[in-house]
């Protein structure tokens, strides 16, 4: 017997209790706005989640942090692998965990869809001090990129993400936006266009040995960017130029490479 309800009403970590007690097989299915995820569980025992890019545990996590949206239980279904093997106990202590920390983020992180800027102050005269991870995440603001799409790039769940941008908001460095909701086709448009320059300032660092080389990458970015991938194809495409540069001109020439291409993104957004 199937049954649904509330995130609002029952938090996910209560309901899986609720589940699991009983040994049950079976597929959770949550939605919240456009987004979907799914948990399965096998005799009680989550074994399997996804939502959006993430599998796993870290599905889980995400999930876990969801505050609103629908839930249905569908029994008997059963996934097609397992990519958990962690027991309940411990994904629901750490989920737990996680919930209690995204209470605290979430009065300055509404949610990660929202988009990190850099702020400027003019009148700023203190030294600023970044740790390692936060000039990671610096090197990936851009004005377009949400949370969610940062933590994309650096392999890093979305949740770590807020976590170290939200000192950085505390202190005013970092502001958030709405994701723009402009038409796909201007998007593409910019995308492409952010592309080419890029291209350029590659050809311009690295040189006309590896002329072809990026040619043939920049031409799978327009593909991606196409196809619905959009920064990520812009990504993959930078992040090729930069081990070509490596490679053939040296990491000092590749840094320089990054840099540039990082002051290009900026002026873009």
């Amino acid at each position: 017997m199937s049954f649904q309800g509330s995130l609002k009403e029952l938090p996910l970590p209560d309901i899986i209790q609720l589940v699991s007690v009983s040994g049950k097989t079976g597929k959770f299915t949550l939605t919240r706005d456009n987004e979907r995820g799914y948990i399965f569980l096998k005799s009680g025992q989550m074994v399997h989640a996804s939502v959006g890019d993430l599998i796993g545990e870290e599905a889980i996590y995400a999930l876990a942090i969801w505050n609103q949206g629908e839930f249905q239980f569908e029994p008997g279904a059963e996934p097609d692998r397992q990519t958990i093997t962690k027991s309940n106990t411990n994904l629901l202590m750490e989920a737990a965990r996680r919930l209690d920390e995204w209470r605290v983020l979430s009065k300055k992180i509404p949610s990660v869809e929202y988009v990190p800027e850099l702020l400027t102050r003019e009148n700023r005269h203190e030294q600023i001090t970044l740790n390692p991870q936060e000039w990671v995440i610096i090197t990936r603001i851009d004005g377009r990129r949400s949370i969610i799409d940062i933590g994309r790039t650096l392999n890093m769940p979305a949740f770590d993400v807020a976590k170290i941008l939200y000192g950085m908001i505390t202190s005013e460095l970092v502001a958030l936006k709405k994701k723009s909701e402009r038409p796909a086709d201007e998007q593409n448009s910019d995308l492409i266009d952010l592309a080419a320059r890029i291209r350029a300032v590659a050809e311009e660092f690295i040189g006309d040995s590896a002329r072809k080389t990026i040619e043939k990458h920049f031409l799978h970015a327009l593909d991606g960017i196409m196809s619905g991938n959009g920064e990520r194809a812009v990504d993959a495409m930078v992040e090729e130029f930069e081990k070509t540069a490596s490679l053939l001109r040296g990491l000092a020439v590749s840094e320089q490479l990054r840099s540039r291409i990082s002051e290009i993104r900026v002026v873009a957004s």
